[in-house]
């Protein structure tokens, strides 16, 4: 039971997460929704228009005001973070899940596409450990091709003019 309970917080924090993420994106699609360039272009002359991100946004916060009320309510957020959630958990299950089993072990869990390759990006030195200094290293570039792009809780670097 202990069990159960500790991972509802842990889906109930991950769904209000997922729902700021899914409305602060702002545009098409949002965490694992990915659109093909076809379903943007809803007129399907080849271009997409600020008309039809507009409206797609529209149609993503109407789908989530599920009471019409042109608002977006922590019940709503939650719900829709809920929903995101749980389709990710789906798709990792199962492109994860070897076995087919239905559940995950540590070993299936640690089977990414990038296993092992974040040592080798940071540990530039080879000496199997990644150094304060290598870390920063690698977190700065990765912030550098990343420009003018941040992850929740990032601000991003603003330069500004003087005239």
């Amino acid at each position: 039971m202990k069990k159960a309970a500790f991972i509802a917080v842990i889906l109930g924090t991950a769904s209000i997460i997922t729902a700021g993420a899914v409305l602060a994106k702002g545009g098409p699609g949002g965490p694992g929704m990915r659109m093909s360039f076809e379903e943007i272009d809803t007129d399907g002359n080849g271009e997409v228009t600020q008309a039809e991100m507009d409206a797609l946004k529209a149609a993503r916060f109407a789908k989530t005001d599920t009471n019409g009320d042109g608002e977006l309510s922590l019940e709503e957020l939650t719900a829709q973070g809920v929903k995101n959630v749980a389709e990710h958990a789906e798709r990792m299950l199962a492109k994860r899940d070897a076995n087919g089993d239905g559940v995950l072990s540590p070993d299936e869990m640690t089977k990414q596409r990038r296993s092992g390759k974040m040592m080798e990006r940071f540990d530039t030195d080879g000496n199997g450990s990644i150094s304060k200094q290598e870390f920063e290293e690698a977190s700065n570039h990765m912030r550098q091709r990343g420009k003018g792009q941040h992850r929740s809780g990032q601000l991003p670097e603003v330069e500004s003019e003087q005239n």
